[in-house]
């Protein structure tokens, strides 16, 4: 069996395994109601799964944003990686919703159509009391949450604080969930939803277009709109929130930990906390259950990150944002488990393949032209208000530097490799392409955000 030894095939391989846990958990509701209630009143099998991609995302947002060492490049990537493929599912879902194969979520009907795109295109529905268009996407907007507030922290360079951040929302879950059970931002509350909803856009807008302090300034109230939306917006309520939010912070403080900039042993106190407190304050033991597994799982995996992975795992993980997103749409279409999994197998990777990766492409160009212009205008990449240092910007121009040997050796392999490509990607890139890959697929799974 081949294995995958790409320095981040164990993040790809605990992907692998949690969006078709979150898919068998939906699926099995539906096609095998009475065996998989036996398994869901002892461990939530969904929750498991996304908390794996919590963690996951806590992990390696950071480093993406911290390796660009720009808010610009950051933002553009992420709307580049996510919203082609959401806007091609939205509009595959209202397509099966018109032929009645397809069901949304409760209520959408009463809302304004205006606002129900707007939660929807800007990932914040879920935190802003708006049903979800995909039931699958209420995970998006704790993403964006903790997008917004580690933007926020890099912003006035306290990105380093991961830990402590971890467990001050852990803690602050427990009186919460007792205090906030619910959403503040409710079904009731259009035009709080809309207030909210464009203020997160026009930060990241101006994020995006401005410099200096105006970014700065942008950025840090994106972060406390992104905390604010967590602790108002939960449907789930706010302790159930902060935990989701702590949870992603502590991925970071094991990432922190790995890279030498913080004591192992906070990231694991910050770990620890979280699971206490996150067993506290939830309301269901299932629900506890499922939070503990997935940081044993993030924990394994952690611990294995320098072995092998087969290579079917990884790229399952690959496609996992596919796989996640899309599930929803097949379950009043296909007529049983094994042709569901057969299917969703198949269009998870020609969504990956047609949709996810052209976006990808197109994002990094943006990026490498934005970067060209900068500097030929003599400005830094990152700016000041990124927080970038001067030995952070030596270390970007070193690498470029580095791109010499294994550029003319990508040249040589058909990869080419450019100001788009870190030294290191073009390497994992030559390596894939080593091991029997296209050069297209090498290229383009070596330069994704993860």
């Amino acid at each position: 069996m081949a294995a995958n030894r790409t320095r981040l095939a164990w993040l790809d391989a605990l992907r692998g395994i949690a969006a078709p846990a979150v898919a068998l958990h939906h699926s099995a509701w539906t096609f095998v109601p009475a065996v998989w209630a036996e398994v869901d009143r002892r461990v939530d099998v969904g929750t498991w799964g996304v908390f794996v991609f919590f963690l996951v995302s806590g992990y390696i947002i950071p480093a993406s944003l911290e390796r660009r060492g720009d808010l610009r490049a950051f933002w553009t990537g992420r709307v580049f990686r996510l919203l082609p493929l959401l806007l091609a599912a939205l509009a595959l879902a209202l397509l099966l919703a018109y032929a009645g194969v397809f069901a949304m979520s409760p209520g959408i009907d009463r809302r304004p159509p205006a606002l129900v795109a707007l939660a929807n295109l800007s990932m914040l529905q879920e935190l802003l009391g708006v049903p979800s268009v995909i039931n699958v996407m209420w995970t998006l907007s704790y993403e964006m949450a903790f997008y917004l507030m580690t933007a926020g922290l890099f912003a006035v360079r306290q990105a380093h604080r991961s830990a402590s951040i971890a467990v001050v929302l852990a803690v602050a879950a427990v009186p919460l969930s007792l205090l906030m059970p619910g959403a503040t931002i409710n079904g009731g509350a259009d035009l709080v939803a809309a207030l909210m909803g464009v203020s997160v856009i026009l930060v990241i807008v101006v994020t995006v277009t401005a410099n200096g302090r105006l970014r700065t300034a942008a950025a840090v109230i994106g972060g406390l709109l992104g905390l604010a939306l967590v602790i108002l917006g939960s449907r789930i309520g706010a302790g159930e929130g902060l935990v989701i939010a702590a949870t992603m912070f502590a991925g970071t403080a094991v990432w922190r930990a790995e890279q030498g900039t913080l004591r192992p042993v906070w990231a694991v106190a910050a770990l620890l906390t979280v699971l206490v407190c996150g067993v506290l304050a939830a309301d269901e033991p299932a629900w506890a259950a499922a939070v503990v597994l997935a940081a044993g799982v993030f924990a394994l995996g952690f611990r294995l990150r320098h072995r092998p992975f087969p290579r079917w795992l990884a790229h399952l993980g690959v496609i996992s944002f596919s796989l996640y997103l899309l599930h929803p749409l097949l379950l009043r279409v296909v007529p049983n488990l094994a042709v569901f999994f057969l299917v969703l197998l198949v269009l998870g990777h020609v969504a990956y393949r047609l949709v996810e990766v052209p976006g990808q492409r197109l994002g990094r160009r943006l990026n490498a032209h934005g970067k060209s212009r900068s500097t030929s205008t003599g400005g830094r990449v990152g700016g000041a208000s990124a927080g970038t240092s001067g030995s952070d910007a030596g270390r970007v121009m070193g690498e470029d530097q580095d791109l010499h040997d294994p550029g003319r050796q990508g040249h040589e392999a058909g990869v080419e490799g450019s100001s788009k490509m870190t030294a290191e990607q073009l390497r994992e890139a030559l390596a894939r392409v080593g091991k029997g890959e296209d050069t297209q697929s090498a290229k383009a799974e070596a330069e994704s955000d993860q």
